[in-house]
């Protein structure tokens, strides 16, 4: 895919973010789009929207479950960059007004203390670089109408990204077994889903070393401080002005947004 073009649908993606409208899938224009173009114009969509205040702070693992996999015809996870005016204080309040199609998410989060950067990252790695993991809200929110996607279309939206919460708690992961870590995700005090840390790549921790040596390949590190969404370990939730969600996981603990007009 030509430079032109990927700055063309860069561009268009953050119009319709700051428009809060949606655009038609990218896979289905007629003409072929590879992941590593995917890629191109995610960083051409974020070129729009990094600044010195609006900076890169983490990133997210999206794709990480088979089902979800099978779907969008890949074997891999993809991700994403999370900045800065992404982030949600724990218990904070989430503006509709803000989002497009938001849709939930229950997952782990690492917060690291040193730098990480493959390739050859292994479980082992990730673990002594890991400050600690944390219960955390992903509002994934697609850009592309009624979430129609293929892998594409979610990468180049930066994997459909919205904003997070992270709970207040940190713990350290040495303690636990990730994979057998549960969890139960509530709306308005109701289970609305329930999951495992087995969910995303049968483990969280497989899933920040894929990251790690994935960016890695790409001269990209983790960085000491940065905060990484490992996968979510159950279906997405819909949600909507006066909705409250709590996550809660085993042995980590919980984490609330609330959701207002």
């Amino acid at each position: 895919m030509d430079q032109d073009t990927i700055a063309a649908l860069g561009l268009e993606l953050h119009r319709a973010l700051v428009a809060r409208s949606t655009v038609a899938p990218l896979s289905g224009r007629g003409f072929p789009i590879t992941v590593d173009d995917a890629y191109a114009v995610q960083t051409a969509f974020l070129s729009h929207r990094i600044t010195a205040a609006n900076r890169i702070v983490g990133k997210k693992i999206g794709v990480t479950s088979r089902p979800v996999q099978t779907m969008l015809g890949v074997n891999q996870p993809d991700f994403g960059m999370l900045l800065a005016e992404m982030a949600v204080p724990e218990r904070g309040e989430i503006s509709m007004a803000t989002m497009i199609q938001p849709r939930a998410e229950g997952e782990i989060g690492f917060v690291l203390k040193r730098d990480l950067m493959g390739p050859g990252v292994t479980n082992a790695d990730v673990l002594r670089a890991t400050d600690g993991v944390i219960a955390c809200l992903e509002i994934v929110d697609s850009r592309i109408t009624d979430w129609k996607i293929a892998i594409a279309d979610t990468v180049a939206d930066n994997a459909s990204c919205g904003v997070f919460v992270l709970g207040d708690r940190l713990v350290d992961p040495r303690h636990l077994d990730l994979a057998l870590a549960g969890m139960i995700i509530e709306k308005n005090g109701r289970i609305v889903g329930t999951g495992a840390g087995a969910a995303t790549l049968d483990s969280p921790v497989n899933a920040m070393a894929w990251l790690a040596n994935t960016l890695g390949a790409r001269g990209i590190p983790l960085k000491a401080g940065e905060v990484i969404l490992s996968g979510s370990l159950a279906a997405l939730i819909p949600v909507a002005a006066g909705d409250a969600v709590r996550v809660t996981i085993q042995g980590i603990g919980t984490c609330h947004a609330n959701f207002i007009a």
